[in-house]
């Protein structure tokens, strides 16, 4: 239990520290993804923008299984 908290904290401290790069790429703008302000920080939440991502990552490495 104490491991799959360690690693939620973990990928949320990523995603919040790649904000930027991640709006400047043009993600974080979908309908899904939330943004808010908590105890004097942001924080965002990719939801929309991780799906998108996970989606274009699995085609990818299927077209590659596919082609080899």
């Amino acid at each position: 239990m104490i491991r799959w908290m360690l690693l939620v904290f973990i990928v949320l401290v990523l995603i919040n520290s790649t904000t930027d790069i991640l709006r400047r790429v043009g993600l974080g703008r979908l309908p899904g993804d939330f943004s808010f302000r908590l105890l004097g920080r942001e924080v965002f939440i990719p939801f929309a923008s991780a799906v998108l991502v996970t989606v274009l990552l699995f085609s990818i490495i299927k077209l590659m299984a596919w082609l080899f």
